[in-house]
């Protein structure tokens, strides 16, 4: 069955066209989790380490192309909901274009700043060779990086959120084969993860662009397009959220590694990488909804389909909602065996994950709202106040409480930190669906 973004959605419609996007993310965070797993059962928990310290300059980097993915999504989707169909194929054209230019120009700079930007991360002379190797060949990838993430949310524009699905198990089972090869075959150590991932990457990041070539079904393709500054200044402001929260994200685990290495060291960081992983995969659930569902919210919103819209955020709170109880009683329940996994045999470093995840888990209760929040406001074109839910959560929150729960309760206080943050910032977005309501009708 063929579904539409003008379509009416029931639950079971609205399931049917997101959950592609939900697989999708949840897919692509459990080959991470897969590199995590190859990495510390057969390199090491200091090459584990070693990838967190340098993951936050590789997601910074890559936050451009969820920039302009993201906000320019929205832009394209309210462009076909006011019916200007060919000028939102020249609208993704340019942002493509913008997408690789920004990707190569600082994988350039990063590259050449490697060694000192690894220091600067927090990493130790143990770890300092291991960040720097990762970070290379990594960032020597970042462009198709960037188009991947950039097509996530483009193939659900398109109306091929099950092409983007297949895509992205494609690159994953490439990761996976490849990590096992490179690391457990031929013993390359943390390049050959690095590797693997840049290969997963590049199917995801470069096929996209022959099929949107291509002849095809495709509401979207690729046309001869010029530079549109007020689309491409809208689509960053839109998707400003998204950038800020892959900043946020990546500055709060520097902060998050500079506080564990002080009270616990190398394992703690390991531990906290471990976490780190699972989490990703707890919290894509809701990222993948929010891409699935942005889209319909701002078709609706350009068509001026206010019962349609209302009737989606409902639908999509209650979701939310169900799902967020659910999660946190299956982090619950598998904390021991995922702490098992990532431990590489070492009974202490399985303990520390154990606790660590089971305090970090709660905040799935309330981060699900913020995040579909943020998606839901950049959806409906209104970047600042998804820019400014984004902030609050990612950044200004857990910056604060970081440097001041640790002084309270120690090491617990850095699992914690996470979930009073959440939890304010829950309280915050209920606040802003409150205020605009009747502005926007939903």
């Amino acid at each position: 069955m063929n579904i539409q973004l003008s379509d009416h959605f029931s639950y079971k419609r609205l399931l049917q066209f997101t959950i592609p996007s939900i697989i999708m993310l949840v897919f692509t965070s459990i080959y991470g989790v897969v590199d995590g797993l190859f990495v510390s059962n057969f390199v090491g928990s200091n090459a584990l380490s070693s990838i967190n310290i340098i993951y936050p300059l590789i997601m910074a980097v890559g936050a451009f192309g969820f920039m302009l993915g993201t906000g320019g999504s929205a832009e394209i989707s309210k462009a076909m909901g006011e019916g200007k169909r060919e000028k939102a194929k020249e609208y993704f054209t340019l942002l493509i274009l913008v997408v690789i230019l920004i990707g190569i120009i600082l994988s350039v700079i990063c590259i050449a700043l490697m060694r000192p930007i690894c220091y600067l991360l927090g990493a130790s002379e143990l770890l300092i060779e291991d960040c720097v190797t990762y970070g290379e060949i990594l960032l020597f990838g970042s462009v198709f990086f960037m188009l991947q993430t950039s097509f996530q949310t483009f193939f659900v524009v398109a109306e091929k959120p099950k092409l983007g699905l297949a895509l992205t198990i494609l690159s994953g089972i490439a990761n996976m084969v490849l990590d096992y090869l490179f690391i457990y075959v031929w013993g390359w150590g943390i390049a050959g993860a690095a590797w693997g991932t840049i290969a997963g990457y590049f199917i995801g990041g470069v096929f996209p662009i022959f099929y949107f070539l291509l002849p095809n079904a495709s509401i979207l393709r690729f046309r001869k397009t010029k530079l549109y500054l007020r689309i491409l200044l809208r689509s960053c402001v839109n998707g400003s959220s998204e950038m800020v929260t892959n900043i946020s994200m990546s500055f709060i685990t520097v902060l998050y590694n500079l506080q564990i290495m002080k009270l616990i060291g190398e394992t703690g960081v390991a531990a906290y990488s471990a976490i780190m992983y699972v989490n990703f995969v707890f919290t894509s659930i809701f990222i993948g909804f929010s891409i699935g569902v942005a889209p319909i919210i701002s078709y609706h919103y350009g068509a001026k389909n206010k019962e349609e819209l209302k009737n989606i955020f409902k639908k999509s709170i209650r979701i939310i909602a169900i799902t967020s109880f659910a999660m946190v009683i299956s982090a619950q329940l598998f904390s021991n065996i995922i702490a098992i996994s990532f431990s590489g045999g070492d009974p202490n470093l399985a303990a520390l994950t154990d606790k660590g995840f089971r305090l970090y888990s709660i905040s799935f209760l309330f981060c699900g709202i913020s995040i579909f929040g943020s998606a839901f406001y950049t959806a409906l074109c209104n970047g600042r106040i998804s820019a400014a839910i984004s902030f609050l959560r990612t950044l200004l929150l857990p910056a604060i409480i970081i440097m001041v729960l640790p002084l309270l309760l120690g090491l617990q206080g850095v699992w914690l930190t996470i979930v009073f943050s959440d939890g304010i910032a829950f309280f915050i977005t209920f606040s802003c669906f409150m205020k605009y309501r009747s502005r926007y009708g939903y």
